[in-house]
């Protein structure tokens, strides 16, 4: 099989088969009368079929999960129709009642969370704002759910869910770190090629189990995902150098008050639609992604250093022509500057490197709150 098929690296994954899947196979015993009747278990190891790609292989990898969605505000409505519209089951609560929303995209709606965990499902999704994880996990009757339920997260951060995970959760549950890399506005036409960042924390070696993981990984490689898999902290790392600096310039420019021009460019329409996709999200989400990334810090001392360091560029050129016109019309002669008083030409300017983790960082002043310093 793997000499006549290329499978595309997604679908090498241990296969998932139904029920009474079974090849029956008839040998002639030897050349003798008798023969041998024996079945061939569709539960192959994966090791042996991961070069194939049948088509049957691939049907038999579509497993139908029944997966609780906790937080089912725009996000979490978001993800469940696409979940639901691939035959899963999914069940919904949210402090807010979005019974409404959910019988629209097919979702069970649940008001009180003990119910939808007596419902047993293999895999929570938890959907909630990152500021709300932590009481919201902790309020969960975890006693009520299976002891090898897989929890999932969408979070724009993941090393704080990953460490809250592990701290708070049974050690038999099973632990997915993800993050759509993508949302409402810039996945409304389809997911087809955006990130899908991922990491198994946890995920116990039994087939059932991982089966389940790879499952749900597959609703966002049937969307076309690009799948990314990478450790907690290497995603928060590059996330504050993209996603938190966008949000941040976002909110900056927004400070402005951008109008829209007769004249405008590409270039400022650019801005203006980073503003308002920045502005469509909570301020909570942006503190967020501010207070739960250790490497958002970072980013803004960068940001303040290169601003800084543009303005006195400016500066520089400002100060130089300036000086050059008084002594132009003091001598009336552009050749008689003195140089050695003039700023340096930004020509000339110092290569300047910007401050990062490496540099010893400055240790903060102390101040005494109510007596504690």
């Amino acid at each position: 099989c793997s000499a006549l098929f290329s499978p595309p690296t997604h679908l090498a994954l241990p296969l998932r088969h139904r029920r009474n899947n079974n090849l029956h196979v008839r040998c002639g015993g030897g050349g003798g009368s008798e023969s041998n009747d024996f079945v061939v278990s569709s539960s192959i190891s994966s090791s042996s079929t991961r070069g194939c790609s049948d088509p049957l292989e691939v049907a038999n990898r579509d497993v139908k999960l029944k997966i609780g969605i906790i937080g089912f505000g725009n996000f979490g409505q978001f993800l469940a129709k696409t979940i639901a519209q691939q035959g899963h089951r999914v069940l919904a609560y949210s402090r807010s009642d979005y019974s409404r929303a959910a019988k629209e995209i097919g979702v069970e709606y649940f008001s009180d969370a003990d119910d939808l965990c007596e419902e047993h499902p293999e895999v929570i999704l938890l959907c909630t704002s990152i500021l709300s994880t932590e009481k919201v996990l902790r309020s969960l009757p975890l006693h009520r759910l299976r002891r090898s339920t897989l929890f999932a997260d969408v979070l724009s951060v993941k090393e704080f869910p990953r460490s809250l995970f592990l701290q708070v959760l049974p050690k038999d549950f099973d632990i997915l770190c993800t993050h759509p890399m993508f949302g409402p506005d810039s996945g409304k036409n389809g997911w087809g090629g955006l990130p899908f960042v991922f990491d198994k924390v946890r995920v116990g070696s039994d087939p059932t189990r991982t089966s389940r993981a790879e499952a749900f990984l597959d609703v966002f490689r049937n969307a076309g995902c690009r799948m990314v898999e990478m450790t907690c902290a290497d995603h928060d790392k590059h996330a504050a150098g993209s996603q938190f600096i966008t949000h941040m310039m976002g909110r900056v420019l927004e400070k402005l008050a951008l109008e829209n021009t007769p004249i405008n460019t590409k270039g400022y329409e650019s801005l203006l639609n980073l503003v308002d996709n920045t502005a469509r999200d909570s301020f909570e989400l942006f503190y967020g992604l501010f207070l739960y990334n250790k490497n958002a810090m970072e980013q803004l001392d960068r940001m303040d250093w290169a601003f800084e360091m543009v303005k006195k560029q400016l500066s520089g050129y400002l100060h130089d022509l300036v000086r050059k016109q008084l002594m132009l019309e003091t001598n009336n002669e552009q050749n008689g500057v003195d140089q050695t008083f003039m700023l340096p030409s930004p020509s000339d300017d110092r290569l300047q490197i910007p401050p990062s983790s490496e540099i010893p960082e400055k240790k903060a002043d102390f101040v005494v709150v109510n007596g504690t310093r």
